[in-house]
């Protein structure tokens, strides 16, 4: 007969499971939905038709890609005027920080890196995402 466990004293403590962290169950819910690595790309919109370009190898190699929605460099009525084109680039930027928090790594497209880039990059870093450059030697953090 197997013995059995000592009963619970009252001055002992109770373990507890400690709940998840909000990353760690967005990383289980993409292990229990068995997505396939999701990549976001970061860089400025002056490299759009790269960006395209990278979210097109990236999807072939099988993961998924999340990128930048809008060109505020170019033309278009949603963002024809300034006032309400800034209060737009402010939501686009925290749109893109979410962006980044979903992906599993950031890829960073094109051979200049701006203030944004170099805010995005450092805050995938802070997050602990892997960051690749399509131009490694633009990458500050060599």
């Amino acid at each position: 007969m197997p013995a059995r466990p000592a009963p619970h004293r009252p001055e002992d403590p109770v373990p507890y499971p400690q709940p998840l962290t909000p990353e760690e169950s967005l990383a289980d819910a993409k292990k229990r939905l068995d997505l396939p690595r999701i990549v976001v790309i970061c860089g400025s919109t002056r490299f759009m038709a790269e960006m395209a370009e990278a979210e097109l190898r990236e999807t072939e190699a099988g993961r998924i890609v999340v990128k930048p929605g809008c060109d505020l460099k170019s033309p278009h009525a949603l963002w024809s005027d300034p006032v309400e084109a800034e209060a737009l680039k402010a939501r686009l930027d925290e749109l893109h920080r979410a962006k980044i928090r979903l992906a599993d790594e950031a890829l960073v497209v094109g051979d200049y890196i701006g203030d944004s880039t170099r805010a995005e990059i450092a805050y995938a870093r802070e997050l602990g995402k892997p960051v690749r450059f399509t131009h490694p030697e633009v990458d500050p953090g060599a």
